[in-house]
């Protein structure tokens, strides 16, 4: 059992990579057309009775999109070796993945990212510019300053005289 196991989860980890790989529209043109198409099927694009697979789901929903690793994937992940109706946990499996997806990427704007991260990198230079700037006018302030000026020699480290110590000479 461990092996099928480990088998169908790489299955599914396939699936999930084909359907982040698929633009945004295509996601959700597929989400919809499985959740509204009568029969979704596995092994081929159309059977003779009305089911289509979800690749064709999605091009009926405006989602056109070419992708042959997804169909590949799918037939995967449901062993389809012959024309057959998806099963209702197929269907849930899909439609978890293809949900999990758009959230995603809702979540994760990159544009905005690297736009915030831009404008952080360039707050940040102006504020770095503007504390040399002051820093500079604080020396030249305190070039010369006045009194008495006192320097004595720095003690080496206590632990640096005991090394000595234990080192023979």
């Amino acid at each position: 059992m461990p092996i099928l196991r480990h088998r169908h989860a790489r299955t599914i980890r396939e699936l999930r990579l084909a359907i982040d790989c698929l633009p945004v529209g295509t996601r959700e043109a597929m989400l919809e057309g499985v959740q509204h198409s009568p029969r979704i099927i596995v092994g081929a694009y159309t059977d003779g009775e009305g089911g289509v697979c979800p690749m064709l789901a999605a091009h009926r929903r405006g989602g056109r999109t070419n992708f042959l690793s997804f169909a590949r994937s799918w037939d995967r992940f449901t062993g389809a070796c012959r024309r057959r109706p998806a099963t209702a946990r197929e269907l849930r499996t899909l439609v978890a993945l293809l949900e999990g997806s758009l959230l995603d990427e809702e979540r994760v704007d990159l544009g905005g990212v690297i736009a915030e991260h831009a404008a952080l990198r360039e707050r940040r230079e102006r504020e770095e510019y503007a504390e040399r700037g002051r820093v500079r006018r604080w020396l030249e302030s305190e070039a010369d300053p006045g009194g008495e000026i006192v320097a004595r020699r720095l003690r080496a480290p206590r632990w640096l005289g005991r090394r000595r110590e234990k080192v023979p000479a």
